[in-house]
């Protein structure tokens, strides 16, 4: 595990699922409530969608490729651009780039 400590809280990377600490235990008031009502207050609410009941027996574990830091020069107006888009404009040039990568690795392909 990699820490390291930032303005607003301390962030933890993991080299995999199995370095994942524990979760917390659940409280006595979620292990006292039926199965109808879990049911009931997921419908409701508006952030868990219901998922197919075989989707976990589809699902695969995909791991995180990770970063590297590095140096990298870019024009002014193209680094102005991201970070006028607010916090998180690193993340969101990485994405424009992984993009770029899987459309050449297409185009090559096909």
């Amino acid at each position: 595990m990699n820490a390291k400590n930032t303005k607003n809280a301390k962030q933890a990377r993991y080299a995999s699922v199995e370095e994942l600490p524990p979760a917390a235990p659940l409280s006595k008031a979620v292990k006292a409530m039926s199965d109808a009502e879990v049911k009931r207050r997921a419908s409701t609410d508006p952030d868990a969608d219901m998922l197919p009941a075989d989707f976990w027996d589809k699902a695969e574990i995909v791991e995180p490729e990770g970063t590297e830091q590095i140096t990298l020069r870019l024009p002014r107006k193209v680094l102005g651009h991201f970070k006028a888009t607010g916090k998180g404009y690193q993340t969101r040039i990485s994405a424009v780039l992984s993009s770029y990568v899987a459309a050449t690795k297409k185009s090559k392909a096909g």
